[in-house]
């Protein structure tokens, strides 16, 4: 894998729809989108200024890896075009490998997330009100705990810059429609919990993870965006698993955890933009992490 970190990409062939915090998407057509995954880098939603090398090559493997296991439970917006075929000869290099061609469909104004274990800001807000958004949760568990049964918290999706907020499944069936929000969380759940057991065969817990949803042009629900990478879920060893402390991490939990340390003039960082300086040590240990992950799950 090449070294060389890709922070933004630059195509002159095909019309720029929108940069996200990771991809940049391009317009083929009325009814394509080639999303390019960049090593950028966001934690508590601010982009960092410094990319992870070879991020985005890593993602995209990791999810093709899902679509293909995932598949039979909810279509998913891959056409199974090449992508390098619709850029410029002179562009391939920066989508070779990091990419996916992928159907225009109407994107669901919510996020999907799965939590199968208390970590983080659930684990944060459990110890609060014995709930995580708003779920409520029998007493006595702690950190890193397995929950009885995994837990559907939805979370409007946030420009880039801004939160994203949680919200209740009835906030959420207001905004898309009761049926499709229960379809979306039946959907979710079964996407998460087949994941799941497939990555801890393979020595990988899924802790959480959040999906994104669309509606192609007959209404069909459609998986999109990206699935089950280490920028979307918790991913924890087995072998370092253990309940009531922070299990080690083969996501970006290492990074976040640096920057809780961090200071921006003399003053810990705020965790809005702009983003400490990540060093490039942290750098290189946060894409080592992503690299075991892939490896991983692929045996």
């Amino acid at each position: 894998m090449s070294t060389d970190a890709l922070f933004e990409t630059s195509l002159h062939s095909l019309p720029l729809l929108a940069r996200g915090k990771v991809r940049d998407n391009y317009a083929v057509g009325e009814d394509r989108i080639l999303m390019v995954a960049s090593d950028r880098i966001s934690a508590f939603d601010v982009v960092m200024g410094e990319p992870i090398p070879g991020k985005g090559v890593l993602l995209t493997q990791m999810a093709l890896f899902w679509f293909d296991k995932l598949g039979h439970v909810v279509p998913n917006h891959l056409t199974g075009d090449e992508p390098t075929s619709v850029v410029a000869a002179d562009e391939v290099a920066q989508v070779q490998g990091r990419s996916m061609l992928v159907k225009r469909l109407k994107p669901l104004p919510v996020e999907a997330v799965v939590r199968g274990y208390l970590a983080g800001s659930g684990w944060k807000e459990y110890q609060d009100n014995g709930q995580v958004c708003g779920v409520p949760l029998p007493p006595g568990l702690k950190n890193a705990s397995r929950l009885p049964a995994p837990i559907f918290t939805p979370a409007t999706k946030a420009d880039v810059g801004d939160h994203d907020e949680n919200i209740s499944f009835e906030r959420m069936a207001e905004i898309i429609g009761a049926e499709l929000a229960a379809k979306v969380r039946d959907t979710a759940i079964r996407l998460y919990s087949e994941a799941a057991a497939i990555a801890l065969q393979r020595g990988i817990i899924i802790a959480d993870t959040k999906f994104e949803f669309g509606l192609d042009a007959d209404g069909t629900l459609t998986l999109m965006d990206e699935v089950l990478t280490p920028d979307s879920s918790r991913f924890w060893p087995v072998d370092g698993y253990q309940e009531g402390i922070n299990p080690p991490s083969f996501d970006k939990q290492y990074l976040r955890d640096w920057l809780e340390t961090a200071r921006v003039d003399g003053e810990p960082w705020n965790k809005k933009a702009p983003a400490p300086q990540v060093p490039p040590q942290v750098a290189n240990a946060t894409a080592e992490r992503y690299r075991t992950a892939l490896a991983t799950l692929r045996g």
